[in-house]
């Protein structure tokens, strides 16, 4: 019987199987933008089981455990590794057309060479191997960095992280690159005031400065920047509901900030109106060094309050949001354009309503000198699967250049998740082939070879100034 995961799955035409082990297979990863912990990269972290590298903080699977009915001490409690596993492989067989089965056998297949199908039957026969291939260095956080080729990985960090784990890899033998990722998430929280102040004194001790006023803020922040800028970061994220876009003059937002750092509530509308003013701020620092600004929009998060005060954020209750997009974002991009300084922006959309929202948005600002200046970010969160890649795909192919596309990253906080970039490759290659074999593209690998070898990882390099242009 045929393996569930083979050579041309998801391949269905002769020449997406052409152009996927021709031009794709073998291109190297540049992951950059996930959540991979610095410190277990660091200390070459060596998973004791199964359960440790696939199953902890996986909010995809918990939401697909409960779906299915399973307690959550199997999800998020106590119940003990082995018992989360054996709940994680009787939910398997119900997750038939959700993506997450994909994801399960083709990492099964990648990291273990397993290819049997996961169930309550085969689990603990796939506990077993698994644990014992994760004894070896080749499973080891470097190990795996390694094989998977890893060239680059973008973490995601705190502006007050000292970044002693970035500083210990850079002198470690590993060779992927791994810089850090400005995210300034906490600094536009003003609205959380009791958290807000903590984090900005926080923020005051790491940047040695007194945040008594609004420009010593901004200080503390430019020195922060320039700090990570030292450890090799090139990039800013923001996790953002929408963009902000109500820009109000400097001694409304000053004001704003001594009510807050008083310890006064702040309304919703002096949040909005101080979170811009600190996105520019930002955004004319990432413009000043070059760096690529990051924007995730759209996730409407902490949905379920009695979870939230349970478990905590980031436990599974986190959705798609639906608030209007293209206005402030366009606000937002124009009012740095005005000012020339608008950096390198990749857009990423959670609400696939908004696909073709985004993709128009960024012809808005391009600037005829630094190709795909602006991007419209691969299918994220709720849409990192098949159909969500090619809706993504075929709204940017539409309204801009597919062939500028700074391709796939992972997103993701397991060091399980790089088949994910093999997974999109093939979705990327069955979407072209299909394209050729239905006369709509020509069937001429010396166009579409560069296009699917640029999307999988020569694109992204570049736009990171990691490489030179090619062409």
């Amino acid at each position: 019987m045929k393996a569930f995961i083979h050579d041309d799955f998801l391949l269905s035409t002769r020449t997406a199987r052409r152009l996927y082990h021709r031009f794709a297979a073998a291109e190297p990863i540049c992951d950059y933008h996930c959540h991979l912990p610095p410190r277990d990269v660091a200390e070459n972290r060596r998973f004791h089981n199964l359960f440790e590298i696939w199953l902890e903080g996986d909010h995809y699977k918990w939401r697909a455990m409960r779906a299915n009915g399973t307690p959550e001490r199997f999800c998020t409690g106590a119940a003990a590794p082995f018992e989360k596993f054996m709940a994680w492989a009787k939910t398997v067989p119900h997750t038939l057309r959700n993506p997450l089965y994909h994801w399960t056998h083709l990492e099964l297949k990648r990291y273990f060479g397993i290819n049997d199908l996961l169930n309550e039957h085969t689990a603990k026969k796939i506990w077993d191997r698994a644990n014992a291939r994760l004894a070896t260095p080749a499973l080891s956080a470097h190990g795996i960095l390694n094989q998977f080729k890893v060239k680059v990985v973008g973490t995601t960090d705190d502006p007050t992280d000292d970044l002693r784990y970035h500083a210990r890899i850079a002198r470690s033998n590993l060779q992927t690159k791994v810089q850090p990722t400005f995210r300034p998430d906490a600094a536009l929280a003003i609205d959380q005031t009791v958290a807000w102040n903590t984090w900005v004194d926080k923020l005051a001790a790491a940047a040695d400065v007194d945040i008594r006023s609004l420009d010593a803020l901004c200080d503390a922040l430019k020195r922060r920047h320039d700090f990570f800028a030292t450890r090799g970061a090139r990039m800013t994220d923001h996790g953002l509901e929408q963009a902000f876009a109500d820009f109000r003059s400097e001694a409304v937002i000053k004001a704003i900030f001594r009510k807050a750092r008083a310890g006064r509530p702040v309304s919703p509308s002096e949040h909005a109106q101080f979170a811009a003013h600190l996105m520019l701020f930002i955004g004319r620092l990432n413009a000043e060094k070059g760096w690529v600004m990051q924007l995730h929009l759209g996730a409407q998060r902490n949905n379920n309050t009695r979870a939230l005060r349970q478990l905590g954020r980031d436990t599974g209750f986190d959705s798609v949001g639906d608030l209007p997009q293209a206005r402030p974002l366009a606000a937002f991009l124009d009012r740095l354009e005005s000012e020339n300084a608008l950096p390198r922006t990749i857009l990423y959309n959670l609400n696939p309503a908004d696909n073709y929202v985004f993709g128009a948005m960024l012809g808005n600002f391009q600037d005829g000198h630094i190709p795909g200046k602006i991007q419209l970010g691969s299918g994220w969160w709720f849409l990192d699967q098949k159909d969500g890649m090619e809706w993504q795909m075929n709204a940017l192919s539409n309204l801009g250049l597919l062939s500028r596309f700074v391709g796939m990253i992972t997103d993701s906080r397991s060091f399980m998740s790089y088949p994910r970039h093999e997974y999109f490759r093939r979705i990327l290659c069955q979407l072209i082939g299909r394209d050729v074999e239905a006369g709509e593209l020509p069937a001429d690998d010396a166009l579409l070879g560069p296009l699917i070898r640029g999307i999988c990882y020569g694109n992204a390099m570049q736009y990171l100034g990691l490489t030179t242009a090619s062409g």
